[in-house]
């Protein structure tokens, strides 16, 4: 995708809860969706440690605009289900980076995972989600 459907993903965020979370989109293309977060203390729920519906929230996020750079134009998408792994915590101060990727993208149901990874490439969660196209 371009620079202007990155900018575009990105202006999608205004006001709404990436924003909120701080979520910076890298790269979206549909094979794979690269963004950035960063650990704040008001995304800390363990003094030093970034909670886990944050992280959960971030790989949302990412399985959404996977979702969305797959689909037809008019069409829309919401999370069914999602699963997350936790291996070890965001430490606050830090930057996560999240990778999703397709797993399956079909016309009703598309589904994505999401590996969450600290600034020393070390696994923090991975998450699984089931995407519903509308």
């Amino acid at each position: 995708m371009s620079e202007s459907d990155l900018a575009q993903f990105t202006a999608g965020f205004r006001g709404l809860l990436p924003e909120h979370l701080g979520i910076r989109l890298l790269s979206v293309a549909p094979e794979l969706i690269v963004a950035e977060i960063d650990v704040t203390r008001q995304l800390c729920t363990a003094p030093g440690l970034m909670h886990g519906g944050a992280i959960m929230a971030f790989a949302d996020t990412l399985g959404a605009v996977g979702t969305s750079a797959n689909l037809t134009a008019g069409a829309g998408t919401t999370t069914i289900e999602s699963k997350t792994n936790f291996f070890r915590g965001g430490v606050e101060g830090t930057t996560l980076r999240g990778e999703c990727r397709p797993m399956h993208r079909g016309r009703r149901t598309q589904v994505w995972q999401t590996t969450i990874l600290n600034p020393e490439g070390k696994l923090v969660a991975q998450v699984t989600q089931t995407q519903m196209v509308l």
